[in-house]
């Protein structure tokens, strides 16, 4: 294995296990939110065996809660499922705006723990590359991490599609005036590059990272 794959290689365990833990933490609260909820509807239960009325609107709260919590375990574990999948193929075409919307919600929570936005502007018409979407989310994670790292508040991801294969902006809000644009792209993100034929432009006026990908690798 060459020092890029081993590179490569490690950055997509750290990345993968990061972000795993991350969704996990989110399935962990909700559940959390059940269980608590479950405790009531026990409590309530309890008082009505001692003949002491339920009030029928508390219940339905007490539902509505619980579903609620179930349909975001649900999401949860689908982002998770799909997540994972991204692993399957070295190489798979992919519509460009449907990875970046599963990089954001992946990304999302350690952004507000930063208390930080990501907002993805979504391309007017399907974005097909033939990459690999592992790599690739990856390379879109470090970039967002750079810019989280220099404490960034709000992020635009912008996909474009181009006569080459597409762009993707990521735009801060000046966010290169508090750290030196020389310390990113690490030794990872270039290996990273390396491998999906793209390439990395920053804009310290704009506070933007500039993605450039092929339509194939």
């Amino acid at each position: 294995m060459t020092t890029q794959w081993e590179m490569i290689a490690q950055g997509g365990f750290q990345f993968f296990g990061k972000m795993s833990a991350s969704i996990s933490h989110e399935i962990k609260n909700a559940l959390a939110i059940i269980n608590e909820n479950a405790g009531l509807l026990e409590d309530l239960t309890l008082l009505a065996e001692q003949g002491r009325p339920i009030d029928p609107e508390r219940l339905k709260k007490l539902a509505r809660s619980v579903m609620k919590q179930i349909e975001r375990t649900d999401g949860l574990v689908k982002r998770l499922n799909r997540f994972a999948h991204s692993a399957d193929e070295p190489i798979k075409t992919i519509d460009l705006g449907e990875t970046l919307e599963l990089v954001v919600a992946v990304v999302q929570r350690l952004a507000g723990l930063k208390e930080a936005r990501l907002e993805l502007i979504a391309p007017r018409r399907p974005i097909p590359l033939a990459t690999s979407p592992f790599l690739l989310e990856n390379l879109i994670g470090g970039c967002l991490e750079f810019l989280l790292g220099l404490g960034v508040k709000a992020i635009q991801l912008v996909p474009e599609g181009t006569a080459e294969g597409a762009r993707i902006r990521l735009v801060g809000q000046s966010a290169f005036s508090t750290a030196p644009p020389a310390a990113f792209p690490t030794e990872k993100e270039k290996a990273f590059l390396e491998a999906l034929k793209a390439e990395l432009q920053l804009e310290p006026a704009t506070g933007e990272v500039v993605l450039s990908l092929p339509k194939q690798i």
